[in-house]
């Protein structure tokens, strides 16, 4: 049993991309299709899918990494916010710019999951989830 499949999935993506893995490949659930979802909106992944392969139980996620035209990481820090054993909301109002703008906060509302910057344009508090940058 694993107690927090968000922080094991943004550990797979930090070691992935150390590592200059073009994909990396996880157990799917709704909330990881929304954090895929949101990273490939932002930029940060090229794209992602469901694939249910033999020899192993359920349907995986692939995420296809995004590397630049050198090969310099897109994504250079990906951090978890909101823990099992601490949980941390924040209203639209308190939600600031990472990096002054050039990184993101994913945000788990109401609504689904968004970024910091579609939280504030639609007024919308939640869970922040984690930081990418």
């Amino acid at each position: 049993m694993m107690t927090d499949p968000i922080a094991d999935m943004l550990t797979r993506i930090r070691n992935s991309v150390r590592v200059e893995r073009p994909q990396v490949e996880m157990p799917v659930s709704k909330v990881k299709r929304g954090l895929a979802e949101v990273l490939k909106r932002e930029g940060y992944i090229w794209d992602w899918s469901e694939s249910a392969e033999q020899g192993k139980p359920g349907k995986q996620l692939l995420i296809e990494l995004k590397y630049g035209p050198n090969g310099e990481r897109v994504i250079s820090h990906i951090k978890r916010v909101s823990t099992p054993g601490r949980r941390i909301y924040s209203r639209a109002a308190r939600l600031r710019p990472i990096l002054n703008g050039l990184g993101i906060s994913i945000i788990s509302t109401s609504r689904g999951v968004i970024s910091d910057r579609e939280a504030r344009q639609r007024n919308l508090g939640g869970e922040v989830l984690c930081e990418v940058w």
